[in-house]
Formats: C-alpha cells, structure tokens, sequence
C-alpha cells in the first residue's frame, strides 16, 4: 500500500509565524504606548489653560492672582483634577521679580495614574505664558509635550 501524503504546517514553520508576530508585537507595543501618553496629554493642557485663563479674570479684577483654595476663588479643587482624571494640577502664588505679592503664578500638571510614566513629565504653565517642558522638547520620539 502507498501511504497518501498528509498536508499540513510542520512545526517549524509554525515557529517561524510565532516569531515574526513577536518581532511584529514588540515594535507596535511600544509604538502604541507612545501614542497613548501623546493622546492624553491635552487633558492636562486643557485644564492648565482653564485655570491660567481663571487666573487672569481673577487678577483683573482683585490685582492678585489667587490660588486654587482661595474664597472666592478659581472655582477649582485643591488639588485640581483633569476631567479625564489623567493630571492633578497645583498652583503656586508667589511675588513676582520686582517684589509684589501675588503678583506671579506657575501652574503645574503632574500626571497620574496610567498617564505617570509620561516621557514629557508634569506640564507647566506660568503667568507670563512659559509653558514647561518647552515645545521644541521631543523627549523619546514621544511627540511634542505642548
């Protein structure tokens, strides 16, 4: 009798698939990771932009900035979270370089849970508009942080 030949995968080739789709998996992981950090980032921007913006009216109108506790103050939690939940932000008033009191403000973004291992770090902003990290910064191909 003539054995009829099987077809199918041997298990070298096999092998040869499961390794491609590992080489395959370990640069979109990483790659995905990335994108993920970049994707969050405006949550905290958005919210340091409000508070810099809530900073400002209040400044206008009691030529003091104020801090996130203050009464009446900004309207936000101290510390105040991002909506998405990605960045807490704190304030800090202080006097400005000529010596008057609550005359300057630096706003930082710190960020938390998942969004903490974030290549850019925490965001910052000041009165006069100096946003931190700078936005040339391309901190591990991870986009730029502002």
């Amino acid at each position: 009798m003539v054995m009829a030949r099987v077809r199918g995968f041997t298990l070298i080739e096999l092998m040869i698939v499961v390794v491609i789709i590992a080489i395959l998996a370990a640069i979109a992981v990483p790659a995905y990771g990335r994108y993920a950090y970049r994707a969050r980032r405006p949550d905290g921007q958005q919210l340091l932009l409000q508070i810099a913006n809530a900073e400002e009216r209040y400044y206008s109108t009691n030529n003091q900035y104020g801090s996130l506790a203050t009464t009446p103050g900004l309207g936000y939690n101290d510390p105040a979270i991002s909506e998405k939940g990605y960045y807490q932000v704190a304030v800090v008033v202080s006097a400005d370089p000529a010596g008057n009191a609550s005359a300057a403000f630096t706003a930082t973004a710190t960020p938390i849970s998942s969004q903490a291992k974030d290549a850019c770090g925490p965001l910052a902003i000041t009165n006069a508009g100096v946003k931190t990290p700078p936005t040339t910064s391309t901190l591990n191909s991870n986009g730029s942080c502002w």
